[in-house]
């Protein structure tokens, strides 16, 4: 950071270090020459003139000494930034440090953000070297025994909390619990309420929300006052661990200190909601949201356009945009993104790009977030020269594609059967120092699966294992799904061995695949081995699950055995889909058959929506 120092006599720029010799000019308000230099600790200013003012530090003071004795003591002069709009602005570092009870930097920080009002994280050389250290070591003791030789200083107190926001930036989260235990347990500092809040994320992400509960009982022990923030990120903590019922009782906590719930805390919970795989409870805490009268923000909105969009219902989607819009609430880019993203995945590039050109006419300048969901879109939709040329586009108007745009793009030549282009651009992502994650190489073996190329697929995971990337259970079911669609049961075997020895456990889908393969080959008895070993392995049977099973009867028109599987299916409260309903029809040989059929499934299609909640 630079320190502007301003004299009647003349301005000068203070490097934040000197060393020793270091010698520059700068010019006085005249236009005079100024020589400087900084011999062992001292400012020693001469105009060429002749005349020498000596300067030291001390204390936080500017002492400045002219050569008859006489003394000025100045204060330090106020430090600079520029803020979101460009614009200079001062402030005092130590009187915003003490008032705010924290650092400068560290009052940036709020949930949900980064930082606020063109603050950022730079940190000093000592702040610098507790990042380093404590991410390289995470024995508690010696990092404690570190900490302990630091004064107890405001300075001190700003680089350790500017250290433990650089370290959520990072998403170190047990680095932030060692050194929030240390300000909490061992120091001599009084900590804040933003140190409790870093401390409550931390346990929420790591899912241990008992924790994340202790720390917050101990803020309110302490006298500190909770804000909106520490609720938001107790609601995400439960969320996360599943715990509903903890999440409710969060907003009677709230008005029992007089603060009402906030788009902030609504939001946390939706989202959390949404990341613990619940989204209809996400839609009603929306709704509530509404009632009580608190009004959606721009990122509540962009929320729901998530919510539709990963459930498949751009409609949705589109209907949450449009009420968004008709409350006056003015969308951002991520809003248009989410709504590209939406359609993109249904593969609608029509609207996708309709919605991307609005985007634009709204004033916003289209990121790689925005360029890869419409690449996105066309991949999906089956046009990778479209997602192609979009690629290109993004590059032409100077927006750099990252992985996910190779991956997209990787997809999108691997879906329309280019597995050559596809390769080629898994091989430019590497040329250019982009590492291939665990997605892309999954990207490129499903290019080559689709042309039942073996040897290159076993060649794709070797290269996965030898580059320090070990293939998931995702992986597993990829090949076996390939061994099995070119009738290679032995290999097919040979994995589903591998994986019960293995660390990674056969889930669902890799049961899914092996009787849907052995139920179209014929192999009934194998089939319906596999299906009664389920609840040995502690998995229950889906809907996909269910249907292929009776896929294998319904070929062989075996309508009384499916009949009585399709019993079972409902007794054990799985319920059909429209891929089950085909399957059971297709097994009928005659028309009585079809009427029985139609009738037992127009039955239950109707049991089903009243036992549906309104």
């Amino acid at each position: 950071m630079l320190i502007i120092v301003c004299t009647l006599k003349y301005i000068f720029v203070e490097p934040r270090s000197y060393r020793i010799g270091f010698r520059c000019e700068s010019k006085n308000l005249s236009g005079e020459a100024v020589e400087k230099s900084k011999p062992e600790g001292l400012y020693i200013e001469k105009y060429l003139s002749g005349e020498v003012v000596e300067k030291s530090k001390r204390e936080g003071l500017h002492i400045d000494k002219n050569l008859s004795g006489e003394a000025v003591e100045k204060r330090k002069h106020e430090g600079f930034y520029i803020d979101k709009d460009g614009k200079w602005r001062s402030f005092e570092p130590k009187k915003l440090s003490r008032k705010r009870c924290g650092s400068l930097r560290g009052r940036g920080w709020k949930y949900g953000s980064g930082f606020v009002d063109g603050i950022f994280p730079v940190l000093s050389p000592i702040a610098q070297q507790i990042l380093d250290f404590s991410l390289n070591d995470l024995d508690p003791n010696q990092l404690w025994r570190s900490l302990d030789t630091l004064p107890a200083t405001y300075t001190t107190w700003d680089d350790i909390i500017n250290v433990v926001v650089q370290l959520r930036l990072n998403k170190k989260w047990d680095s932030i619990v060692l050194i929030c235990e240390w300000i909490l347990h061992k120091s001599s500092f009084k900590p804040d309420v933003m140190c409790y809040n870093l401390l409550i994320d931390a346990y929420g992400q790591k899912s241990l929300c008992k924790d994340a509960e202790s720390a917050y009982l101990e803020l309110i022990e302490n006298r500190c006052i909770p804000t909106e923030d520490t609720y938001a990120l107790l609601l995400k903590a439960y969320c996360k661990s599943g715990l509903l019922g903890k999440a409710e009782a969060v907003f009677s906590e709230m008005r029992k200190y007089g603060l009402p719930p906030s788009a902030v805390v609504y939001n946390a919970f939706i989202d959390g909601l949404m990341k613990g795989g619940n989204p209809q409870k996400a839609e009603e805490i929306f709704q509530r949201m509404k009632k009580d009268c608190c009004e959606p923000s721009v990122d509540t909105y962009t929320l729901l356009i998530n919510l539709y969009g990963k459930a498949n219902k751009s409609y949705m989607a589109l209907k949450v945009f449009d009420e968004m819009r008709s409350q006056k609430c003015k969308p951002n880019i991520c809003t248009y993104t989410a709504l590209v993203n939406a359609f993109a995945r249904e593969g609608n590039c029509e609207k996708a790009e309709e919605i991307f050109e609005q985007l634009q006419e709204a004033g916003h300048e289209p990121d790689e977030y925005a360029y890869n969901a419409l690449m996105e879109a066309y991949s999906r939709a089956g046009f990778p020269y479209g997602a192609a040329e979009i690629f290109s586009l993004m590059q032409h108007m100077g927006c750099e594609p990252d992985r996910a745009s190779f991956n997209i793009m990787v997809d999108a030549y691997g879906r329309a059967g280019l597995h050559e282009d596809a390769q080629a651009v898994f091989e430019e992502m590497v040329r250019l120092g982009i590492s291939p994650t665990m997605k892309s190489h999954m990207l490129l073996l499903s290019a080559y699966s689709r042309t039942g190329n073996v040897a290159k697929c076993e060649d794709i995971v070797n290269q996965m294992q030898k580059s320090g990337l070990e293939p998931d259970t995702f992986v597993f079911n990829s090949m076996m799904n390939l061994y099995g669609r070119l009738g290679q049961f032995g290999k097919m075997e040979e994995v589903l061995t591998a994986m019960d020895k293995g660390p990674y456990v056969a889930d669902i889908s890799t049961y899914n695949i092996l009787i849907n393969v052995y139920g179209r080959a014929g192999f009934l008895e194998r089939m319906e081995e596999l299906f009664q070993s389920l609840p040995s392995k502690s998995l229950k049977p889906d809907v996909i699950t269910w249907t292929s099973r009776l896929g294998a009867y319904s070929r062989k028109k075996l309508y009384k055995r499916c009949f009585e599987i399709f019993e079972e299916m409902i007794d054990s409260g799985c319920y059909p889909d429209g891929g089950t309903a085909k399957v059971l029809l297709s097994a009928c040989s005659s028309q009585e058959q079809i009427e029985q059929a139609t009738a037992v499934i127009r039955t239950i299609h109707k049991n089903m929506k009243t036992a549906l909640p309104l």
